[in-house]
């Protein structure tokens, strides 16, 4: 299994991100995971740049290979300016970018007054828009008047010189089921063996990706704290995170989760045998990629203690970065 690193934009500033990345090129990492939000999900993190700027700047300053993780193409911005954003960066990278996609959050998506639809309209509305964008990736002159969206005489005419890999998220069975039908790949933000078997099963091919949130310091009630001041959002259960509006709400919705039960949960302190343990949970799952996140300011230390100590026992259980491009 390959490991990439996972850049926060709902944390850090754009300049931030983009260090971030030279940080983890210089510790051997080829791979970035980046988030595409309008809002954070908590007022605490402060952040959330415009990801294309963002990887347009990464493009500028390293050989890394980029992934959206992940782009919801379907609401706030039409998916055709969605395919023209993701061509570019495709050529700014000079191929070294794959498209994360998937259903969306009320959080993120509701922002220009229109309705949240249903879980199966959402499903719905990417299959189409993932349509439509590969239509406009041909370079063709597109009409299209299909039941959610329409484009005339649309062409896009900087392309890269192969159209990008869609990998689609599915944290469900009906959103498994459709990355399987449409995707290049498979994302989830957990080691969900059962999803994956599903998503092969039916015939889904390409790579498997994972996320692994961990919060690595010198004390482990200090960032356990840390973690839950910032990530608490993680103990919002089942379908709920894809439902709430706001950053407040979601505050709301965190309360009764406890920085201890965060601890429980994520890794963290100066420890590497819990980091290896939850990789090995995505070894063990199927997964070709997992994508890791280092939570709050330290990252320079973070890359550092990757280098001296949790890269060489990652690599005990099959786990490498893959270098850059």
């Amino acid at each position: 299994m390959e490991i990439g690193y996972a850049l926060s934009s709902e944390e850090h500033e754009p300049l931030a991100l983009v260090q971030q990345a030279r940080l983890a090129e210089d510790a051997g990492i080829g791979s970035l995971w980046i988030s595409d939000h309008f809002h954070p999900w908590l007022d605490e993190q402060g952040q959330s740049p415009f990801v294309w700027s963002v990887i347009g700047a990464i493009a500028s300053a390293t050989r890394q290979r980029v992934i959206t993780a992940v782009t919801c193409p379907t609401m706030r911005i039409h998916p055709a300016v969605v395919a023209q954003a993701a061509a570019t960066s495709a050529v700014l990278l000079e191929g070294r970018f794959e498209f994360g996609v998937g259903s969306g959050e009320n959080l993120n998506e509701h922002i220009l007054g229109d309705k949240w639809p249903t879980a199966d309209e959402r499903l719905e509305r990417l299959e189409e828009a993932v349509e439509l964008i590969r239509l406009l990736w041909t370079g063709d002159e597109i009409t299209h008047h299909g039941k959610h969206y329409t484009v005339e005489n649309a062409r896009i005419y900087t392309r890269p010189a192969s159209p990008p890999k869609v990998l689609v998220s599915g944290f469900g069975p009906k959103a498994t089921d459709l990355a399987a039908r449409i995707g290049d790949g498979y994302v989830n933000t957990s080691p969900a063996a059962e999803l994956l078997r599903r998503y092969r099963d039916g015939g889904g091919k390409g790579t498997a990706d994972g996320a692994l949130k961990v919060c690595w310091g010198a004390d482990k009630d200090a960032c356990a704290q840390l973690a839950h001041r910032l990530w608490r959002t993680g103990g919002v259960p089942g379908e709920l995170s894809q439902e709430l509006r706001t950053p407040a709400l979601f505050d709301q919705s965190a309360q009764l989760v406890t920085a201890e039960q965060m601890a429980e949960h994520m890794p963290c302190g100066p420890d590497v045998e819990p980091i290896v343990a939850a990789a090995k949970e995505y070894v063990d799952a199927g997964f070709d990629r997992m994508f890791i996140t280092q939570i709050g300011p330290d990252q320079a230390g973070f890359f550092s203690f990757f280098t001296r100590e949790l890269a060489p026992g990652l690599r005990e259980i099959g786990v490498e970065p893959l270098a850059s491009v």
